[in-house]
């Protein structure tokens, strides 16, 4: 039994995508194990999943993060390897060790080890939502060329995953209806979130995630870039793919076909749906998630998503038509401009002002290269800083 299990290398172990992965892992211990760990910078936490998971190697991305690690291992007693730094995280990904990559870092930090695992031809369960967004070409390019299976952990993605046909023809598919839940201030005036708080955008109504995809919620940002993620993932124009505002988040994604059939795939606000079916695939396992109660339900809303309240997902929808380096100029100045809001330093609506000035500030040009990409987000992140720096002051 025990050369049928498989090898996890998880990647931002301790957020919260990583844990619930951790939770169906270890309902499955005789299918899976943890073999690698990593985190950016939060050692302790990093050290407890050590001593419960006992994986083979542990990586600390930030660098001064190190020596805690291994000196903390050490202590523990376990023959746990302490790693650090991006290039770790790299040099895991590929290892032969490890059948199965699940890509959880947050942001574009997490783009390098993504290009890596499907290079390497792993099957690539990916959460890290930068990596399409802003090397979303290289990235399906480096998969097919490589022979990488990558399976969308995105409750979204995940779902469209489950109702397209799996031999290709697209051509059958009229549209994609991406649902959003509307974040906290659905239905909210643009004028009432003049002075919205951190702690205000980061209570989602629904779902329990990290504060800058909370805050993406709020601004209907994080529907952007999962309109962006979906055009590369399965290869449809921008202008198939709608967003729907289900306030309720059981619908999680559906599938409008030529003949009138739109399917929908279902299921409680849990993230370890969509992970085990990425573990399991193409099996299904017990990820613990509750079974759904319809008749408790009652009743299934939609809206149409307003985006004068929220233009955060117009400037998506704008980075996508414009193609090129577009989207990682978007991705670059909104990881900028959340941040400034989560440190208090920008308005909530300002969040959207700085990512308009950024794409306008800087043309687009073709994607050529890796290198291009990181140039285009280096400038985009320095110029998105010039305008948090102007708009905050005032």
């Amino acid at each position: 039994m025990a050369g049928t299990i498989k090898n996890i290398a998880l990647l931002g172990a301790t957020g919260s995508i990583g844990l619930s992965t951790l939770d169906v892992i270890a309902r499955h211990p005789d299918k899976y194990r943890a073999g690698a760990l990593s985190a950016h910078s939060k050692v302790d936490d990093l050290l407890g999943l050590c001593a419960k998971f006992k994986p083979d190697v542990a990586v600390i991305a930030d660098p001064d993060g190190y020596l805690a690690l291994r000196d903390g291992l050490k202590n523990l007693g376990l023959s746990t390897k302490a790693m650090s730094g991006p290039e770790a995280l790299c040099e895991v990904v590929v290892a032969s060790e490890f059948d199965t990559v699940l890509a959880a870092i947050v942001g574009a930090a997490g783009m390098p080890s993504t290009l890596a695992a499907a290079g390497a031809g792993k099957r690539l369960l990916l959460a890290n939502k930068e990596s399409v967004v802003v090397a979303g070409e290289i990235l399906m390019r480096t998969a097919r060329e490589n022979k990488a299976e990558i399976l969308p952990i995105d409750s979204e993605h995940n779902a469209i995953y489950q109702c397209m046909p799996g031999d290709g023809k697209h051509h059958a598919v009229r549209r994609l209806l991406l649902t959003a839940s509307g974040g906290p201030f659905r239905g909210r005036t643009r004028e009432s979130l003049a002075s919205i708080t951190p702690d205000q955008a980061c209570a989602h109504p629904n779902w329990v995630m990290g504060r800058k995809i909370s805050v993406d919620s709020a601004t209907l940002m994080n529907k952007g870039l999962e309109v962006i993620e979906a055009h590369h993932l399965f290869n449809i124009a921008a202008e198939q793919i709608e967003v729907v505002v289900h306030p309720q988040s059981i619908i999680h994604s559906l599938v409008d076909y030529v003949d009138g059939s739109v399917l929908a795939q279902l299921g409680n606000p849990d993230m370890r749906t969509a992970i085990a079916y990425g573990l399991s695939w193409p099996e299904r396992i017990d990820s613990g998630v509750a079974p759904l109660d319809l008749i408790a339900l009652s009743r299934f809303d939609f809206e149409k998503a307003d985006t004068d309240v929220f233009p955060c997902l117009a400037l998506a929808f704008q980075a996508l038509t414009l193609g090129g380096t577009a989207p990682a100029i978007l991705n670059a100045a909104n990881e900028i401009a959340v941040a400034a809001f989560l440190d208090e330093k920008l308005s909530f609506l300002d969040i959207a002002n700085v990512i308009d000035a950024t794409l306008s500030a800087i043309s687009a040009e073709p994607v050529r290269d890796l290198d291009v990409l990181l140039a285009v987000d280096h400038q985009a992140r320095h110029k998105a800083q010039e305008f948090v720096n102007k708009m905050g002051a005032q």
